[in-house]
């Protein structure tokens, strides 16, 4: 006796869709799997036996065989064990029901209870793309799996609730998306509590504005972190294409909050400085997306960048150039997106008092620069603004006067990148920071001053090509912000000021 069920797997951030064949055969009795199963999809054998029992089911007694088609692509994780169910009750005749329209998803517990997989928005998607009209997926997974149009997802409860409704007695309703509201940003931590750095503040807004990455450099107890941790406050609001990709891969990682269909707030990831390189890019045996594409279309946040390992650090590098990660196994090669804010906050010593203006400094020379040298040249040249963050006056901490709110530093950046939006209609480009090199003429257009000052810095500073290409887009960002389309002298004289503290630091040290 033979049957067939419709699941979906996982690769990368995609869906594909699976084919489990069962066939029940006489001999001795056996549960074979077959079509490159994980250890989890193994282990389903003994969920399915034991579901099918308390669900008041009879285990066949014979030759079981299952094949996960596409044979040629390994099957990981739980998601098998409710298709596999249902393919042994077709084939062995407990229930007969039309369901080549439909796609099962979900782990089952010894009761027959389904639990949540990992993964189900690109699943979802999928089978969409392959024509399945229902998808049943546990009930704790419907919020995401409800957000794709066009197909019925079905929260399954327990396998007894699936049967009533494949036989018509008591039917499930399908789930519905109910669109979350913009998020106020009200619940943030809000920039009208940081007293004083003004000049951290418009590091801040212009690094938002142009979604560029940023390095906070001062000693501690300046602001550092208060300032990174308000960042996403004024960040504009997640569009849907970025809801979407950015929910997908949250998705995949099991960090999606539950009851969630779409994220609505840009992610923020702080991973603790003992981080590894794949914790950060991703990997595992089973490739997993890491801190950097759960920052995808958000912020990254490395407080303490010269206490995270030299591995980890340079990981960062082909990220930040190519916004995306490709993590290579020798079963696969997984690809996933990555396009986020890096934000860095540091000591500008061991000791954290260099500079200070009344606490001295104890770190020795060769200290400091032992220090400072655990930062790459080329991962600094990544980094797009570069400010120092200065220790807070007492008379700006006792002022009565409030500073201004994320609001209205967030109202500033949403119109530039509004202007950004217009002009990068009808192209990939996202924002200023993502410009292609081969398109900063056309988009960064210069007025002849602008033009001449660039030309004496660059020469004076000994700037890198690289360089070169972040300062034009920091300019062209502070541009926007000031409402102007062509490049000025000065907002090439601010975008100046954001790439010297390195010849300060790394040179003098």
């Amino acid at each position: 006796m033979f049957a067939r069920t419709n699941s979906m797997g996982l690769w990368g951030v995609d869906g594909f869709m699976v084919t489990v064949e069962a066939d029940l055969s006489g001999g001795l009795p056996g549960f074979d799997v077959v079509g490159l199963p994980g250890s989890a999809v193994r282990e389903s054998r003994d969920r399915v036996r034991a579901s099918l029992k308390n669900c008041g089911f009879d285990y066949p007694v014979s030759r079981i065989t299952i094949n996960l088609a596409p044979a040629d692509i390994r099957k990981e994780g739980s998601v098998y064990d409710l298709p596999l169910l249902i393919a042994i009750l077709q084939a062995g005749s407990q229930i007969q029901f039309s369901i080549d329209d439909a796609a099962f998803i979900g782990e089952l517990s010894l009761t027959g209870e389904l639990r949540p997989v990992r993964g189900v928005l690109p699943m979802v998607i999928a089978a969409k793309e392959h024509g399945m009209k229902r998808v049943f997926l546990p009930k704790d997974n419907a919020a995401e799996g409800s957000v794709v149009d066009g197909i019925d997802v079905f929260p399954v409860e327990s396998v007894p609730a699936l049967v009533s409704h494949l036989s018509g007695a008591n039917p499930i309703a399908p789930a519905r998306y109910t669109r979350r509201p913009t998020a106020s940003n009200e619940a943030l931590p809000d920039f009208a509590e940081v007293m004083g750095q003004l000049g951290a503040r418009r590091a801040m807004e212009v690094a938002a504005a142009g979604d560029h990455n940023l390095l906070l450099i001062g000693p501690p107890g300046s602001g550092k972190s208060m300032l990174a941790k308000r960042l996403p406050s004024i960040l504009p609001d997640l569009t849907a294409e970025e809801a979407l990709e950015a929910t997908k891969i949250h998705s995949i990682a099991g960090t999606l909050p539950g009851g969630v269909g779409l994220l609505s707030e840009r992610p923020f990831r702080a991973p603790h400085h003992n981080i590894s390189a794949p914790g950060l890019t991703g990997g595992g045996s089973v490739p997993h997306p890491g801190e950097v594409s759960l920052a995808h279309h958000g912020v990254l946040f490395l407080d303490e960048l010269p206490e995270f390992s030299r591995l980890a650090m340079e990981s960062l590098r082909q990220p930040l150039e190519d916004e995306r990660v490709t993590i290579s196994r020798v079963q696969a090669s997984l690809t996933y997106p990555c396009s986020f804010m890096l934000v860095a906050a540091m000591n500008p010593c061991p000791c954290g008092y260099f500079g200070h203006p009344t606490k001295p400094c104890t770190c020795s020379s060769k200290a400091a620069a032992q220090y400072l040298s655990r930062i790459s040249g080329p991962l600094l040249d990544r980094i797009d603004i570069h400010i120092e963050v200065p220790p807070v006056e007492f008379e700006k901490l006792h002022a009565t006067e409030k500073a201004e709110s994320s609001a209205e530093i967030r109202a500033r950046v949403n119109k530039a990148r509004n202007k950004q939006r217009l002009r990068f209609e009808g192209t990939s480009i996202l924002s200023n920071a993502h410009i292609p090199a081969g398109k900063l003429k056309e988009y960064c257009v210069m007025s002849e001053e602008a033009s001449q000052m660039l030309r004496i810095a660059f020469d004076a500073m000994g700037l890198s090509a690289r360089a070169y290409d972040r300062l034009l887009k920091i300019a062209r960002t502070i541009a926007d912000l000031a409402d102007s389309d062509i490049i000025e002298a000065n907002h090439i004289g601010e975008a100046l000021q954001y790439r010297s503290l390195d010849r300060k630091y790394w040179q003098n040290r």
